[in-house]
């Protein structure tokens, strides 16, 4: 069977060291690991701003890189579910302190003091990485003395209790294709942050997701949590009649009733696959 490209790190001219003997190139190299310290750092299948946006990485996540290329783009792997693609290196920085803190609500910001009304120095989206080195009653301080309201970052070892929950406080996101931010998200990126904030792995792309997650159950039978899946699409159950999912019908992050939603996209030529209780 052929290696996911994907998934796995191999060009013509160049592949991941542990990968010699499984794919054929030009040379193998050892890669050298850093972390994403923008905010938002898209992930495209080639070295090209017009590129496909496959993903999208988040500040505080790590990238083994294997290559930076003269024009500033840097060929990696993520760290977090394993996607492959280009990102631009200015986007990438040394490895400081692993997080101790994620971004538990939409969007955050960073001011530099314990002041509100300052301008803020960074805005933050969920899932984003932060090493707090102190905290007050109010906020979380990381190394820079940036301060992020409190009620805003969790523990890394803090699971959200209800993963639809946290799918639900992006209704009304736009659609973005490859996004995983409240600034654009595409289907298969809510359900991976929204699993992901409840602490539970979650691969990248629907066809993926509904391959690793869960176990099946009857269409008939759906309650809260289970995913419904098409091609090429993937939706979350808010409870019997209702769903929630980043669709491009809507242009964002939508609720709506799950018997319509089946109607619809059955006329546009795609039938349900199945539906997996994770």
């Amino acid at each position: 069977m052929s290696l996911d490209p994907r998934l796995n790190p191999f060009r013509p001219d160049i592949a991941a060291v542990h990968l010699r003997g499984k794919v054929e190139a030009a040379q193998f190299v050892e890669g050298t690991l850093y972390e994403v310290i923008e905010p938002v750092a898209d992930l495209r299948r080639d070295p090209a701003h017009e590129a496909a946006l496959d993903t999208q990485a988040l500040k505080g996540e790590r990238v083994t890189v294997y290559e930076i290329s003269e024009e500033g783009w840097a060929w990696g792997q993520l760290e977090s579910d394993g996607y492959v693609g280009y990102l631009s290196a200015n986007a990438l920085g040394p490895v400081g302190p692993e997080p101790t803190h994620r971004v538990c609500v939409p969007r955050t910001f960073g001011f530099p003091a314990a002041n509100i009304k300052l301008p803020p120095m960074i805005a933050l989206p969920m899932g984003a990485g932060i090493a707090i080195t102190k905290t007050t009653d109010v906020f979380a301080i990381d190394g820079y003395g940036w301060h992020y309201p409190l009620a805003h970052v969790a523990p890394l070892g803090t699971p959200a209790a209800d993963f639809v929950a946290i799918a639900e406080m992006f209704v009304s996101t736009p659609y973005l294709w490859g996004g995983k931010s409240w600034l654009g998200i595409d289907c298969s990126g809510l359900v991976q942050i929204a699993l992901q904030m409840s602490r539970q792995s979650c691969p990248r792309d629907t066809y993926m997701q509904e391959q690793a997650l869960g176990r099946p159950v009857a269409l008939s039978d759906i309650s809260r949590g289970d995913l419904i899946f098409w091609k090429g699409h993937v939706a979350i159950a808010r409870d019997a009649e209702t769903i929630v999912h980043a669709n491009a019908h809507h242009m964002m992050v939508a609720v709506e009733p799950t018997a319509g939603a089946i109607a619809r996209i059955k006329a546009g030529g795609s039938e349900v696959t199945s539906v997996r209780r994770v």
